[in-house]
């Protein structure tokens, strides 16, 4: 089942209207909001749903995950069941041969299909990636400009979650894909 046959899902590509332009413009401002870099106490995770502490993430209420800092994205959307990452590849992402790292793609998507699942779990119950299969499909490079990884939940269950992601510029080309598996279990 891909996320445009669950029903009420948004489309996984670019809105109409998207331009790189515009997705900077957004990855400046999301960046703006962003608190310090820093882990988020227990607690906080504890005591708010999945969606609840992504969009306390993403509004600057909590610290941003250093990840985000070190490899240079930010969370963008967040929605139950939908999570999107933008990053901008730089040449500081380049592999040895002269193309943005796999890393790079892998643990943009990694980010998009962990929070998706994430976003569906209520208060107390946390998550972590058993499995990530990531296909290539197209090379990215530093005149890429921004790029998206869109996760969406395929089954989110009491143990188990499952989601795909994709990796888009703004006028939907698509660099990569995923799926993960997320083992579910309470805090």
């Amino acid at each position: 089942m891909n996320s445009s046959s669950i029903p009420g899902a948004p489309a996984p590509g670019p809105a109409d209207g998207d331009s790189a332009e515009r997705w900077l413009a957004d990855e400046a401002e999301r960046r703006g909001r962003s608190g310090p870099a820093g882990v988020a106490a227990l607690d906080d995770l504890r005591s708010r749903s999945g969606i609840e502490f992504l969009r306390a993430l993403m509004n600057g209420e909590l610290p941003s995950p250093p990840i985000g800092h070190t490899v240079g994205f930010v969370l963008i959307a967040v929605d139950p069941g939908r999570v999107v990452f933008q990053g901008t590849p730089g040449r500081e992402h380049y592999n040895p041969i002269g193309t943005i790292h796999g890393g790079w793609i892998a643990t943009l998507l990694d980010s998009a299909v962990g929070c998706a699942v994430h976003s569906t779990l209520p208060a107390g119950r946390g998550y972590t990636t058993l499995e990530l299969k990531v296909n290539y499909v197209k090379a990215v490079s530093d005149r890429t400009g921004p790029l998206r990884a869109i996760g969406t939940v395929i089954s989110a269950g009491r143990q188990a979650g499952t989601a795909e992601g994709r990796l888009v510029d703004a006028a939907g080309r698509l660099y990569a894909f995923a799926t993960t598996t997320c083992l579910i279990f309470d805090l």
